[in-house]
């Protein structure tokens, strides 16, 4: 697989699970702690989790916006996508995570967004990084 880098960034992380993050260019700083659910103290901080919810949710609604014009669906300023990232072992060992979106497009028709969403999936970054590795529902609610 071949791409053609137009942009680059990087972020360090020290501490693992309950250290931090910062970008190269400071403007993301995170203190990072470990939910109680994966028996860490949880508390305020992100975790790897969040931050993949986080980045998913802005790439995929930024390839809604992309594909907008050939699907011939404008996507309204209130539109938002909600990822849900689940974190968990796998059948076959070592952990996996799943990924739920819930897109909401205000005043479009139901066929139209959902035709939008599965455009959208063909060509978000994310979607094409998880594809055949990671379990992608896709809910217009």
């Amino acid at each position: 697989m071949s791409v053609n880098v137009i942009y680059k960034t990087s972020a360090t992380a020290t501490g693992g699970r309950d250290g931090s993050a910062k970008s190269d260019d400071g403007s993301v700083d995170v203190k990072l702690v470990v939910p109680k659910e994966m028996g860490g103290p949880g508390g305020v901080g992100a975790n790897p989790e969040k931050l993949f919810a986080a980045g998913y949710s802005a790439c995929f609604l930024g390839a809604m916006k992309a594909v907008s014009g050939k699907e011939s669906v404008k996507v309204p300023d209130d539109a938002t996508v909600t990822a849900t990232i689940g974190f968990g072992p796998r059948d076959a060992g070592g952990y996996g995570i799943t990924a739920d979106l819930q897109i909401a497009m205000p005043g479009v028709d139901r066929a139209d967004a959902e035709r939008l969403v599965h455009a959208a999936h063909e060509v978000c970054p994310y979607s094409n990084a998880t594809r055949g590795n990671v379990d992608v529902g896709l809910t217009v609610v």
